[in-house]
């Protein structure tokens, strides 16, 4: 149509024409009573009815059900006709019964006069936009509910100024705080005064204004005051037009990690030192055994000689240097034993022990041990008990005592060994749990020094609890003396108080039996064969292995020998000679001693069976005890020791 034709148009057709090209929205009237009076292509393509069906119908046939038993349809006509117009949303209905969500206009339409002549009513359908709402609202409703419902994480937001703006439960459970208690407060009120002194609040929110994320671990603060280690992460967030409006702040408490991975570092530090205590006890043993068998062929020449010296005439001074190289050897022997018992490669041997006497014995060691700075007085008691235990291990408790006393007194002091009976009846023993009623030897070890707190003495006898710096002690001194005491039957307790000293007391338990005959003297007198007995010398050191072969000849025995168990086999699998007594060291290249000892038994039944070792890595010793019916000569062993275990042996009946 031309410019022309259309302008011709009456204004009335122009507006028809508009309003049917209009197919997004439904526009109709309505006359004063609300039926329909006209309809327009848009009203048909949104409700479905073409003009016919329904002009003169009501229009409340688009409203649903509900909303008509509700008047709904009445109160739109009423509002609009005394305002002048009514808007709404809300559900409609198609002519086929779908139902779509509507924004409503319904303007009233009014003469020259003023008088209402009907209602001009606007339909759109935005049901997706609504969909779209709700769907979002949902989205948020889930959200709300899904932050709302982690109480593991602390989930807040802050203001770009870093204050406070929203607060979720968890947030609640691990800060303490309520909703009212913190909104509106700055963030920094959960960092420590050390890292608030340091600016460490600031400097996060810095980072996550430029780069877009903070993260960290570090101690923060509760309401409470407490503390708790806290992986913290702050997210910037931004609107459409990358403004920053504020940041998201993820808080999880991790203190039980932290715990964990404290007592992992502290036990990967321990096995550190346990490893290198492990180490040094192996280094330590092979040392022992090696010089053990050189030992043993330095005393067994020196005691050979002492004996040829004193046939000879003015051999005094010749005799006396030989008494003072045996006395070193022998010195060099306790040595070894020490390092027998560090390395924990020896069994215990316990036995009856005179407890003052021990007392007399070890003051001197002690106070060259400790120093001039330290004062040692060892008392006993008249008539006191005797106990049963490993004598060197009791006296390395005593030591291990003492130098820990030392090391609480760097000025000098006092330090007090004696020992006492007691009675422990019923009351004391529910007191002490620990200690059954009997009757003990308590062995108390005071010092003047500087004493231990209550959480020291908490853990003072825990195996690599030190007191001291790294690497200035290995912790393992107390228990140490713990374990040794309670294998030995007893119990041990400590008393301390800063500044005040420490006292350890050692209770073993009375030894009811007979003590030991004092040792005579063997040099003497060596029990000699008869050179009908054979023993089969085992020995992979070569020197000492002549040794020993030279002494038992001298002694009238058979001598074979062999350098391995291989050889030792080799010699007991043929039917000659017959061999009464094996005498094997313990710790050779291949097969062992001991494994030798058991195959040999095996090819020679009755076959009586004597070890040497002087370092024995659980070969013939389990569970710090030898192994039942082996018997073990020591390293070094002197010629009398030797030749009385050697005839002993070859005199017990053969077993059955």
């Amino acid at each position: 149509m031309s410019q022309t034709t259309l302008d011709q148009l009456g204004d009335a057709r122009r507006l028809e024409l508009l309003v049917n090209a209009i197919v997004d929205y439904a526009i109709f009237m309505l006359d004063t009573n609300g039926f329909v009076r006209s309809w327009n292509s848009g009203a048909e393509r949104l409700k479905g009815y073409a003009a016919s069906e329904i002009i003169g119908k009501p229009f409340s046939a688009f409203y649903t059900p509900e909303d008509r038993a509700a008047g709904l349809p009445q109160r739109a006509l009423a509002t609009a006709r005394e305002t002048g117009r009514f808007n709404s949303e809300g559900w409609r209905v198609r002519k086929d019964g779908s139902r779509f969500w509507a924004l409503v206009v319904l303007d009233a339409i009014r003469d020259e006069h003023g008088e209402l002549i009907g209602f001009a009513k606007v339909t759109r359908d935005i049901t997706e936009r609504q969909q779209a709402h709700v769907e979002l609202l949902e989205s948020e409703r889930r959200y709300r509910r899904l932050i709302e419902a982690v109480i593991d994480y602390a989930i807040f937001q802050l203001d770009p100024e870093g204050n406070v703006a929203t607060w979720n439960p968890g947030a609640q459970r691990i800060k303490g705080y309520a909703p009212n208690e913190i909104i509106g407060r700055h963030f920094s009120q959960f960092y420590t005064p050390e890292d608030l002194a340091i600016g460490v609040p600031e400097r996060a929110l810095a980072e996550a204004r430029e780069h877009g994320r903070f993260e960290a671990e570090g101690w923060r603060v509760r309401k409470d005051g407490t503390r708790f280690w806290a992986s913290v992460i702050i997210d910037r967030i931004v609107d459409e037009a990358g403004d920053i409006i504020g940041f998201a702040k993820v808080t999880r408490d991790l203190t039980e990690r932290k715990r964990a991975q404290d007592e992992l570092k502290l036990v990967q530090e321990q096995l550190l030192a346990s490893q290198k205590l492990e180490a040094i006890g192996q280094l330590s043993g092979g040392i022992a055994h090696d010089f053990n068998n050189l030992l043993m062929i330095v005393l067994g020449n020196i005691e050979t000689a002492e004996r040829n010296a004193r046939q000879l005439a003015g051999s005094a001074n010749l005799q006396r240097a030989l008494g003072h190289a045996k006395r070193g050897a022998q010195r060099a022997a306790a040595l070894t034993s020490r390092l027998l018992a560090f390395s924990r490669r020896q069994a215990l041997d316990p036995r009856p022990i005179n407890v003052n006497n021990f007392l007399n014995g070890v003051q001197d060691f002690l106070q060259r041990t400790l120093g001039e700075r330290v004062e040692v007085q060892t008392v006993g008691s008249a008539g006191l008990w005797q106990i049963e235990a490993d004598t060197n291990h009791l006296e390395s408790a005593i030591i291990n005592l003492a130098i820990n006393a030392r090391d609480a007194m760097p000025d000098g002091g006092k330090l007090t060994v004696e020992a006492v009976n007691v009675s422990a009846d019923d009351d004391y023993s529910r007191a002490n749990p620990e200690l059954p009623p009997g009757q003990y030897v308590v062995i108390c070890v005071t010092d003047t020094g500087s004493g231990m707190t209550a959480e020291v003495l908490d853990h003072a006898f825990e195996p690599f609890f030190t007191t001291k710096e790294p690497g200035q002690g290995t912790g393992l001194g107390l228990s140490q003396v713990y374990g040794f005491v309670k294998q030995s039957g007893g119990h041990v307790k400590i008393y301390s108080e800063v500044g005040h000293g420490t006292s350890i007391k050692l209770y073993f338990p009375r030894h009811l039996g007979a003590g030991l005959a004092p040792a005579a003297e063997p040099d003497e007198v060596l029990p000699e064969g008869e050179k009908v007995e054979t023993i089969l010398v085992v020995e992979d050191d070569a020197d000492l292995r002549t040794y020993v072969c030279e002494v038992l000849r001298d002694l009238n025995y058979r001598i074979l020998s062999a350098p391995s168990a291989q050889g030792a086999l080799t010699i007991l699998l043929q039917e000659e000679p017959k061999v009464d007594l094996l005498l094997t060291d313990v710790v050779m290249p291949g097969i062992n001693g001991r494994e030798l000892g058991r195959r040999a038994q095996q090819i020679r039944p009755g076959l009586k069976i004597l070890y040497m070792t002087g370092y024995s890595r659980n070969a013939v010793v389990h569970q710090g005890r030898l192994d039942e019916g082996v018997e073990v000569l020591e390293k070094p062993v002197s010629q009398a020791k030797l030749a009385l275990r050697v005839r002993d042996i070859l005199d017990r009946p053969a077993p059955e």
